[in-house]
């Protein structure tokens, strides 16, 4: 497995590009804007073909540069079928740019796969953040692609359109579960491991609730 990421935007979103090292097949997922010249080179230098564009959920930080990748390498996008409706009908808050609109050919859905390669990715359901979100889970590279849902000592908002108090603190009660050593790859900020957050975490999962 080999995994190359940049910090993108006003944002400052993690996109991520993820390879096959024997079939050199690839994803890319949040692809934020500007990321298209960088994921373009990233594909031509280390002769890589991408496969699929993930995006973890439906908010313009995430998705802004879907069409564009996927006009550029012909790669399909994939969501979750209830963030699908931002995607192809973009309403993006603050953005200082327009967003692209962009039609899904896959969806993410809890318990399935992201395969290309030998490397297989679970799809996690975990709303809260919106009704869509999602985590990529490789057991084997024992490496979970949060997006929003999770960062380090934190998590994503709850408060905008979409989003919920209540699914967020069952999506991460859920996470606490994960055992160790898991290394976490958030949408925004620093990697962090579940080890390293299983105190705040397991509080969540204990008392129901997010901390103040």
């Amino acid at each position: 497995m080999e995994l190359v990421t940049r910090v993108v935007g006003p944002a400052g979103t993690n996109v991520h590009l993820l390879a096959d090292a024997r079939t050199r097949e690839a994803i890319a997922i949040d692809t934020a804007i500007p990321s298209l010249a960088w994921i373009a080179d990233e594909l031509r230098e280390r002769d890589w073909t991408l496969k699929l564009i993930v995006t973890t959920h439906g908010h313009w930080d995430h998705f802004g540069e879907n069409a564009a990748v996927a006009e550029h390498t012909g790669a399909p996008i994939a969501v979750h079928p209830l963030d699908s409706h931002r995607l192809t009908d973009p309403r993006p808050m603050w953005a200082p740019f327009e967003i692209p609109a962009c039609v899904p050919a896959m969806d993410l859905t809890e318990g399935g796969e992201v395969r290309f390669g030998e490397i297989r990715l679970t799809v996690l359901h975990t709303p809260g953040h919106t009704e869509g979100s999602v985590c990529l889970w490789s057991a084997d590279g024992g490496l979970l692609f949060s997006g929003d849902t999770l960062f380090a000592s934190g998590w994503g908002r709850v408060d905008l359109p979409g989003a919920s108090p209540e699914q967020m603190v069952e999506s991460l009660a859920r996470l606490a579960t994960f055992d160790d050593p898991l290394v976490v790859l958030p949408g925004h900020g620093r990697s962090t491991t579940i080890g390293r957050e299983r105190p705040w975490l397991e509080m969540v999962a204990r008392e129901r609730r997010l901390p103040m």
